[in-house]
């Protein structure tokens, strides 16, 4: 017979699950690794509302994505244009950041399985004599070390040619140039912090629902388990 239980604990987990793999994926898709060093608008860029040119822009690269402005004709001004610059994973800016790619991706997958199987650990709480929490959280410590190493390699990316253009050619491994760092990076970083909380917290859900309290609601018949 399937039990809920629900707990604090264990729902944290699940919600901080949830939230640790989408975060990594957000951070993963975008182009905000690096802000470029700023680039003036041309003379012709004029604002229809001011009469005056535009102020510069900071073009921003990602793993595999850029963010650029273009001038639309057809409305006389500029607009951000945001993509991927690499058409296949070969065309990634620098062997580092093909790497990096690689191990975020890892990350990203395993933490996304958990994520989904964390939500039917109310219904399910074992499998195979195996607790799901100790599994997911074992899962999500092997995550946060793939997330690691992307994060290691990445800045060794920074002396590729894609980076010089953006970042001025004082740029090189692990120095930034004239760029500074996006939200992306920091939303990485603080995603990995919160994948080894959420590997640690796994266990405490594990407690929570299998207390003496949750087996004393099970032997009294009870489908629906809740506890603070």
């Amino acid at each position: 017979m399937c039990h809920v239980i629900v707990t604090c604990r264990s729902m944290l987990w699940t919600l901080l699950s949830i939230v640790v793999a989408f975060a990594e994926l957000i951070a993963f898709m975008s182009a905000d690794w690096l802000i470029g060093k700023a680039k003036p608008s041309s003379s012709e860029d004029v604002d229809n509302r001011t009469g005056g040119s535009q102020e510069p822009y900071h073009p921003t690269l990602g793993i595999y994505g850029r963010c650029t402005r273009i001038s639309h004709i057809q409305f006389s001004r500029r607009d951000m244009l945001c993509g991927p610059y690499a058409e296949n994973f070969n065309e990634i800016a620098s062997g580092f950041w093909q790497a990096t790619a690689i191990f975020l991706a890892m990350g990203i997958m395993i933490l996304c399985t958990v994520a989904f199987v964390s939500v039917f650990t109310m219904c399910v709480q074992s499998i195979m004599k195996k607790s799901i929490f100790n599994v997911c959280g074992l899962l999500q410590g092997i995550a946060g070390l793939f997330l690691i190493l992307g994060l290691i390699l990445y800045p060794a990316g920074w002396g590729c040619q894609k980076a010089i253009s953006y970042c001025g050619p004082y740029a090189s491994a692990y120095k930034l140039g004239d760029c500074s760092l996006g939200w992306a990076f920091y939303t990485a970083i603080g995603g990995t912090v919160l994948t080894f909380i959420c590997a640690v917290f796994s266990a405490q859900a594990e407690i929570a629902t299998s207390s003496d309290k949750v087996q004393e609601e099970i032997e009294e018949g009870k489908n629906l388990i809740c506890l603070l």
